[in-house]
């Protein structure tokens, strides 16, 4: 008598839109550690070099974020379409932002995928309090929080008609690969670089949220893994680091270089006064107030769901994040 075999399953298809970014190349990463096949979109054949070692064993699919001429294309026989993509360093949010996310709402629509998109801080203003939940109202005082409501209400709108959408909102990102135009880049450490001066956006004692890129990537992956029992629509918050004067991340940066690293107050009236003429200081100025308030997000349907948040200790993730690329 002869025995039946069956084959395992074919592993899921994953099409990461902003690849070469952070959150975009990390989720990228955690999707080809987990098994998954990834195909990387990007426009700029450099780029796509550079960030290739990164993401070994990904399909790199040359296309425009823009088109939805080619973003549905890319996107067949995915599971999970991970729209990671930015406008660099704040620049024409207004004008690309939108496009692209109908680009990838099309491309969903179209081949049945997921969508995950990550959410940010910005969506909230004063009255949404300190501790923030997936309920709080969202009345962002500045542009950028605006755009980023009105992102998550078209996707919002998008699950009403069909394409199933997963929103997981984090702190600021800092990582092994996080980009030079970060929070954490720009006022503390650039990976892989020396630490020779680091800049204070607000008091210490005023927490802030952080997100270190490999835990968040974990998260949002096996969330994506057991996407299939939730609700078409659904949120969740990333508790991430929360530091303030107990738990700062310049102290803890000189604690692991083991050297008292000079700590300057950042430039602000500097930047407000070059803000007319440059677009990303006027972005940079509008989001001084998450540095002088504090806003921590609230992770407990996301503990329930997944029974604890990946979570790397703080001098370790910042040891990490400081090394850069392994």
């Amino acid at each position: 008598m002869s025995q039946s075999s069956t084959k395992p399953p074919a592993p899921k298809t994953a099409l990461v839109i902003g690849a070469t970014g952070s959150i975009g190349g990390e989720v990228g990463r955690a999707l080809l550690a987990r098994g998954w096949r990834v195909r990387a979109l990007n426009r700029n054949p450099e780029m796509a070099a550079t960030a290739a070692p990164r993401l070994a064993g990904a399909d790199w699919v040359r296309g425009d974020a823009m088109l939805p001429a080619s973003v549905i294309p890319a996107a067949e026989g995915c599971a999970l379409i991970v729209h990671a993509a930015n406008p660099p360093q704040y620049r024409n949010w207004e004008g690309l932002v939108m496009p692209m996310l109908d680009s990838t709402i099309a491309a969903a629509k179209a081949h049945g995928a997921r969508i995950f998109f990550p959410g940010t801080v910005y969506n909230f203003g004063p009255d949404a309090g300190a501790l923030v939940d997936e309920r709080a109202p969202q009345n962002p005082l500045t542009r950028k929080g605006k755009l980023r409501v009105t992102m998550e209400r078209r996707l919002e709108a998008a699950a009403s008609d069909g394409v199933r959408v997963m929103i997981v909102r984090a702190g600021d990102f800092f990582g092994p690969f996080t980009t030079p135009n970060s929070w954490f880049s720009s006022v503390f450490a650039q990976p892989g670089r020396p630490v020779r001066l680091m800049m204070r956006p607000g008091p210490a004692k005023v927490g802030h949220a952080w997100a270190y890129l490999p835990d968040l990537a974990e998260t949002i992956v096996r969330l994506a893994e057991r996407a299939d029992d939730f609700a078409p629509f659904e949120v969740f918050h990333f508790g991430g680091h929360w530091t303030d004067a107990t738990a700062d991340i310049p102290e803890t940066i000189r604690r692991v270089v083991g050297r008292r690293i000079p700590i300057v107050a950042f430039p602000w009236p500097l930047v407000r006064l070059l803000s007319p003429f440059n677009e990303t200081f006027r972005e940079m100025l509008e989001m001084r107030y998450l540095w002088k308030r504090p806003l921590r997000l609230d992770n407990a349907k996301l503990v329930k769901t997944l029974g604890a948040e990946p979570h790397t200790p703080l001098e370790q993730a910042v040891r990490q994040a400081l090394a850069g690329a392994p």
